[in-house]
């Protein structure tokens, strides 16, 4: 019975991760292109289902993903291994913290929060780009805040 179950839970585990992404597109191709309508309406539906914290894909392959992110409130502290971020704002206005250590909450549920890191305030048109590894985290939002946000793999 035990066999069945570990059976049916990887299965189940399988079927519910997510396919790899396609690869980047090849050089000299034609290259990837959103309108701005486009990507403006996208990110507008999934803000109105998620208004807290909402992205809108761009490009997602096994090199980089281009999302617009819309964050209604903050959001606890979190590094990506690996990845350099690009935030560009493009409406709305915060405060991220950038370095330090992730400190996490000490109640089951809570934000983390990161000890030691800077502060600096966002506006339209700012540009931060956060390293791989490094603690990040949206502290304070003003209403909203909106940002192209481009993840990728930077070369040694």
């Amino acid at each position: 019975m035990l066999t069945l179950l570990f059976a049916a839970f990887m299965q189940a585990a399988t079927a519910a991760q997510a396919p790899p992404a396609p690869p980047a597109p090849a050089p000299g191709s034609p290259g990837t292109f959103k309108a701005g309508a486009e990507l403006d309406a996208a990110i507008k539906k999934a803000a109105g289902i998620t208004p807290d914290m909402a992205t809108a894909p761009i490009s997602i392959t096994d090199q980089y993903r281009v999302n617009i992110v819309h964050r209604g409130k903050a959001a606890g502290a979190i590094a990506h291994p690996g990845n350099t971020e690009l935030h560009y704002v493009i409406e709305g206005a915060g405060t991220i913290v950038t370095g330090g250590t992730i400190v996490r909450a000490a109640t089951a549920g809570g934000p983390a929060t990161i000890q030691d890191g800077v502060s600096r305030h966002l506006v339209k048109g700012d540009v931060i780009i956060v390293p791989p590894n490094t603690p990040h985290w949206y502290k304070d939002v003003e209403g909203t805040i909106t940002y192209l946000e481009v993840r990728f793999v930077a070369p040694k």
